[in-house]
């Protein structure tokens, strides 16, 4: 039982070959590209529509200076909500349940926001170690404490994407086993679990949309605290 829970996490393999940047490559193709014409399509003003709102997401928390980072974050959004939603359909696989890829995405996005704190502003960089007016018996632990919460970010990142759409993916898994359990049973019982599968993949289609938000404004936050 736990093995066939679980085996939907798995990587697919073919022919020994993994297929996890396939089923990244893949969703890109469902997005609308640019036509010649002068005037776009409704679907390409559509696309346009939510290129910019996430845009605008991005560049809020940041200050003029990391405007030429709002690309990347918004890109990154994007990426992370169209892999979320994707891996809800069936035979489908999502490689943001992979711990593995999410520290891969949060670990350099990190990395370079505290490199470019300590390579431009060493003394904020370090002064964020430190919280003006402690006492100074509290200094070198707090260094510590601060410290270790910042090595920490890109493992929170990455867990907490990882954490909730797993979490979500089981359960939607138990309630449609259920409702299959139930047809034998109760008719009755198996509508209601049925129901309540179908108001469960709409909360998940949400978090899926909420956790590439959060991921992708949590970074940006990080480097606005090293601008």
């Amino acid at each position: 039982m736990v093995g066939s829970l679980f085996s939907q996490f798995d990587s697919p393999w073919l022919f020994n070959i993994p297929l996890v940047i396939l089923a990244m490559l893949i969703p890109w193709k469902l997005f609308i590209t640019s036509g010649s014409g002068w005037v776009g399509t409704r679907s390409e003003m559509l696309m346009s529509q939510l290129t910019n709102t996430l845009m605008g997401q991005v560049m809020q928390p940041l200050n003029k200076k990391g405007f030429s980072w709002a690309v990347l974050f918004s890109s990154l959004m994007l990426m992370l909500m169209t892999l979320n939603v994707i891996g809800l359909f069936p035979y489908t696989f999502t490689p943001t349940t992979q711990l593995s890829m999410n520290l891969g995405l949060a670990v350099p996005l990190w990395l370079g926001t505290v490199i470019y704190g300590f390579r431009n502003h060493p003394t904020i960089a370090l002064a964020h170690l430190c919280p003006e007016g402690a006492p100074n018996l509290l200094i070198p632990v707090l260094v510590v404490v601060e410290t270790l919460s910042i090595f920490m970010r890109p493992l929170a990142l990455g867990l907490r994407l990882t954490a909730n759409l797993t979490a979500g993916h089981l359960l939607m898994h138990l309630i449609s086993s259920a409702v299959l359990g139930l047809m034998e049973l109760s008719g009755v019982l198996s509508v209601i679990t049925l129901v309540l599968l179908v108001f469960l993949t709409m909360l998940e289609i949400a978090v899926a949309l909420i956790q590439g938000y959060v991921f992708a404004i949590l970074v940006t936050l990080y480097l606005d605290e090293n601008l």
